[in-house]
């Protein structure tokens, strides 16, 4: 049985001029892992989602997990209101793009100005997928509503216990 490679950390990068930047290496891991069509030797493709204008950042996806979605959606009864929208934010407005042999990708300006992103990129893993985020953003926001929800629990609070509640 194999092993299934998840994104783990955080990791804060520089941004150039022309949008390259890095992607913390044990996320190209995972990339590759998730690239059906990789082999040693090619750059990993991924895609970005950037399409819920709610969002402040950008959610990655390795191909298995885009194609994962893409199954359900298409799974979904063509021409109802539920597909059309899931269609538009996971395949109209994605982007594949791949890694770099330097390890880098390059954000296209659309991409970096829908979050804000200018000098700093700030990653962070969410298991099956990694986010893209401008860092003061994910400590204002992010960060603030884990530490927020924390602060009210008891002492005692075991963060696993959440994995006993299901979602209605």
């Amino acid at each position: 049985m194999s092993r299934r490679l998840r994104f783990r950390g955080e990791s804060r990068n520089k941004v150039d001029g022309k949008g390259r930047v890095s992607i913390p290496a044990s996320f190209r891991r995972v990339l590759e892992a998730g690239d059906p069509d990789w082999t040693e030797g090619l750059n990993p493709n991924f895609v970005v989602v950037y399409g819920d204008h709610r969002r402040k950042y950008l959610e990655c996806y390795t191909i298995q997990e885009i194609e994962a979605v893409e199954d359900r959606i298409s799974d979904m009864p063509r021409g109802s209101q539920n597909r059309r929208i899931l269609e538009r934010l996971f395949s109209t407005q994605s982007v594949t793009t791949s890694v770099d042999e330097t390890g880098r990708i390059v954000l296209p300006a659309k991409l970096r100005e829908k979050i804000g992103l200018e000098d700093w990129a700030y990653f962070t893993s969410n298991v099956d997928t990694f986010q893209i985020w401008k860092p003061e953003t994910y400590e204002a926001e992010e960060l603030a509503k884990t530490e927020e929800f924390l602060d009210e629990m008891p002492e005692d609070f075991d963060p696993l216990s959440l994995l006993d509640e299901t979602e209605s």
